[in-house]
């Protein structure tokens, strides 16, 4: 009986411990895009996943990480993440993400689309830049369309 206490104890430790559903910190110039294995290097436009099991997908654009879904089973996906174009490296929740795809903002894929933690900041560089903006849902259609 002890030692059956015991094994659920250790078990219930792994289960509380052994998934850690958070972003990791992208290397860039050494990590690779999970989609299109080109190095990461571009600091603006990276992106993650990390899927319920805490398994984390590291993409070198935005595009990069839409384009993976289309193989996946976004049922696992918990979490997907953009770099924040006005704070570089910075992570940001891409479904709550405004984005924008302008020609005078290259990405790495040529896709012309950066991410931004609000509308306001998006709008912002709309006004310098030109281009058009998206929510998630409505650039998943733009992208997948």
């Amino acid at each position: 009986m002890q030692t059956l206490k015991r094994y659920s104890t250790i078990l219930l430790l792994l289960l509380c411990f052994g998934c850690n559903i958070k972003p990791q910190a992208i290397d860039y110039g050494k990590d690779g895009c999970h989609f299109c294995k080109m190095t990461i290097v571009d600091k603006i436009h990276a992106a993650e996943i990390v899927t319920k099991k805490g398994k984390v997908y590291k993409f070198d654009a935005t595009e990069c990480m839409i384009n993976f879904t289309e193989e996946f089973d976004i049922s696992e996906i918990q979490l997907y993440l953009s770099n924040n174009y006005n704070e570089p490296e910075a992570l940001i929740d891409a479904s709550q993400a405004t984005f924008l795809i302008s020609e005078n903002i290259p990405s790495p894929m040529g896709a012309f689309l950066s991410a931004f933690k609000s509308e306001e900041d998006a709008k912002k560089i709309q006004k310098e830049k030109g281009g058009t903006l998206y929510d998630w849902e409505a650039l998943l259609a733009h992208l997948k369309g």
